[in-house]
């Protein structure tokens, strides 16, 4: 039976709380500092929480506070919750009374001429389709392919600090297969045969997945994830295991910091920091990235890849690590726009381990951006400022070049960033243990604003508001749905008005492309103190495009009309 706790051993640990130490099981059992002698000592907690009592009502809540420490120490006590334990409470993306364009299971590309088989590092830079056709006429093999990929990461994945674990032996094992079924003629579609790259926090059985922080890097799970399983029946072949900023958030992980292959002297963002450092810098055909609150978009923006972040939902977490329930998404990491659309394709799909998941059709045609009857929306001042860029500024003219119209529009002025609480909240149930257990002194970051210390503090947060945040989300939700009856589509450099966040919040999908090369300062590793001079170099700039509800279709479209505009294809990074 748990050990009964009064009030008063409840009211020394939350006096320690509030001086930023976290509430552990410990400190409820164990005597924890001088007592809060009387009722009028909740005035502390009055301040965390924002509200005030008469000291009659402290009088009443001081004599209910055994009760709810009893309630939390038969739960912590009484249950084990693991990291993928779902909370009953599932977020949706779609609001009742809206409707959502249908769609079945199907893709057709713009369609490019294929070259004639070029040397080794071409063949690397290559899209995906163009790879594909390669190995269907027989120009080219799955093992040569992944050879050329094995032999770049040999010679640049140490110094970019962007795998893991490297899984030679099974990807061998998988491109093999695959060379024998095309020779067969089993064909499992445009993916057969493309090496990839899958991000650390997506079990893979057998091998570990260490959620790239030392807490986990010893853990090796016995079941691959769901999307692991589905790119494997589409006949990719999975060369490793790259690096994210631990647990989700960064570039800074147990073993090391993910390098911008532009500039090796800075970090590649995060916290896919791998998949976008490993694909830009041609080691992967693709990879595979999940964003919470930036984590496709930022590293795509810093390593000039091509990031989709999916509807919410469309993809299924089953086997990921959870971060935050209500946010989490799996999306594509590729060189090219339409590649996405191809792995989007074949990784999409409810599951039943993923509550949250929807059985969603994909259609993506090409054609649907020609006829130039997307409605395209922009607010004129999201594009002013010195913080925004050229290659930014030059977006919406480039629209107008294509035939388009623009659209004004204008987003309410809401207390948006308040929504960040709910993150917090969460990952904090996430990863609820290894604060309790004290386990997370052994994050490598350990800055304030890193997860450890975020975590700690959200122990703190009130319930209610968390539920008031919840209700906020959902007039969110609503206004973003009006603002799309207005537009499909909406341009917005990617950490410009708000929409970032926003978007993340309601579900609605995005597409991150690179938009030109920009002289940047470098960017101090993480961790490190800002040096007073830090050298400039020609660095990616990437531009968002976002999207209507499960209209990806859309936005890869208008994408793949700039892309060949841009024409960015024709940079490569120097290692």
């Amino acid at each position: 039976m748990a050990k009964k706790v009064d009030r008063r051993q409840f009211l020394k640990a939350s006096g320690a709380a509030a001086s930023g130490i976290a509430v552990t099981a410990g400190a409820l059992a164990q005597d924890a500092g001088p007592p809060l002698k009387s009722a009028a000592d909740l005035g502390i907690a009055e301040k965390l929480a924002g509200v005030n009592y008469t000291d009659s009502e402290r009088a009443v809540i001081y004599d209910s506070l055994e009760g709810m420490v009893d309630r939390i120490r038969a739960r912590r006590d009484g249950t084990t919750i693991e990291n993928t334990d779902a909370p009953a409470l599932t977020f949706d993306p779609r609001l009742p009374g809206e409707s959502y364009k249908a769609q079945t299971n199907t893709v057709r590309l713009a369609g490019t001429p294929t070259r004639a088989l070029p040397n080794d590092e071409d063949i690397a830079f290559a899209s995906v389709s163009e790879q594909g056709a390669w190995l269907r006429s027989g120009a080219l093999t799955a093992n040569r392919l992944l050879d050329i990929y094995l032999t770049r990461i040999r010679a640049h994945g140490p110094k970019l600090e962007c795998f893991i674990t490297v899984m030679e032996e099974s990807a061998r094992r998988e491109a093999f297969q695959a060379d024998s079924e095309l020779r067969a003629g089993r064909d499992r579609g445009p993916l057969h045969g493309i090496p990839y790259g899958m991000k650390d926090l997506t079990d893979t059985a057998g091998v570990a997945t260490t959620w790239g922080a030392a807490p986990y890097k010893d853990r090796v799970p016995a079941e691959d994830a769901v999307i692991v399983k589905r790119l494997r029946e589409a006949g990719a072949v999975l060369v490793g295991k790259t690096t994210l900023g631990a647990l989700a958030y960064g570039d800074k992980w147990f073993a090391g910091t993910t390098r911008n292959p532009w500039n090796t002297d800075e970090g590649s963002s995060g916290s896919s920091a791998g998949s976008a450092s490993s694909t830009a810098a041609g080691l992967v055909s693709f990879a595979i990235g999940t964003e919470t609150l930036g984590s496709i978009v930022s590293p795509s923006n810093r390593c000039g890849t091509t990031g989709l972040r999916p509807t919410f939902g469309r993809i299924p977490r089953t086997g990921a690590m959870a971060l935050c329930w209500s946010l989490d998404k799996f999306g594509p990491i590729c060189r090219y726009v339409e590649d996405t659309a191809l792995v989007l394709a074949a990784v999409n799909g409810a599951d039943v381990g993923d509550p949250s998941s929807l059985e969603w059709g994909f259609d993506y045609d090409a054609a649907v951006a020609t006829a130039q009857d997307i409605k395209i929306g922009y607010n004129p001042a999201w594009f002013e400022g010195d913080n925004v860029t050229a290659s930014e500024k030059a977006m919406p003219d480039m629209v107008r070049e294509l035939g388009y119209d623009l659209t004004e529009i204008t987003l309410p002025d809401l207390p948006y960033g308040s929504l960040v609480t709910l993150l917090e909240v969460e990952g904090a149930a996430a990863f609820e243990e290894m604060t309790l257990s004290n386990r997370d002194d052994m994050m490598t970051w350990q800055e304030p604003r890193a997860w450890p210390n975020t975590f700690r503090s959200a122990h703190l947060h009130s319930a209610v508001e968390a539920m008031q945040l919840d209700r906020f989300r959902r007039q969110v939700m609503q206004m973003m749905a009006d603002v799309y009856k207005q537009v499909d589509v909406i341009l917005c450099p990617n950490f410009g008005g708000g929409m970032l966040l926003i978007t993340n919040y309601t579900g609605h999908p995005c597409l991150i492309f690179p938009a030109g090369l920009e002289t940047r300062e470098t960017v101090p590793l993480t961790g490190r103190p800002v040096p007073e001079e830090r050298p400039t170099k020609s660095v990616p700039q990437g531009f968002t495009l976002w999207g209507n509800m499960f209209r990806e279709d859309q936005i890869l479209a208008l994408g793949s009309l700039l892309e060949r505009q841009i024409n960015f294809k024709a940079n490569r990074p120097k290692l």
